[in-house]
């Protein structure tokens, strides 16, 4: 048995490719149209981990989707904590759970899926603004 992908369903594929790869900086693999299933698929991973993919699923008929927290959540190793949060916070992005620990992070995407961000390693020393800043949200 071999692990493949995790699916999301999103509701605005633009913006989610925005957050997962201009943000949170995953890169597109491999994109389907789907048009009898009125569907896109869109395959993503992080440079260099490609077997570890997240598959976006765009349904081209509008859909509420609810509930986002209810999946649990996507996680990432980054090679620097602090250095992720800035480049998610420069992009608009609310840190939910701050890294004050030096190690853990978490984010939601568009859709409200919880993205998780582990610091690769030991955890780093505590660094302002960070290890004073308050949750925000759930995550």
């Amino acid at each position: 048995m071999k692990y493949l992908h995790t699916m999301v369903r999103v509701s605005d594929l633009e913006e989610s490719l925005d957050f997962y790869c201009n943000k949170l900086g995953l890169v597109e693999l491999r994109r389907s149209d789907v048009p009898q299933g009125r569907y896109t698929l869109v395959f993503l991973a992080a440079a260099g981990d490609e077997e570890a993919q997240v598959e976006l699923t765009y349904n081209w008929d509008p859909e509420e989707y609810t509930g986002g927290r209810n999946f649990g959540h996507l996680a990432y190793a980054v090679d620097d904590i602090y250095a992720a949060c800035e480049k998610l916070s420069d992009g608009g992005v609310t840190i939910n759970r701050p890294p004050r620990d030096g190690r853990m992070v978490f984010v939601r995407s568009p859709d409200g899926i919880s993205i998780e961000l582990l610091q690769k390693g030991d955890a780093l020393p505590p660094r302002e603004p960070w290890a004073s800043m308050e949750n925000s949200g759930a995550w």
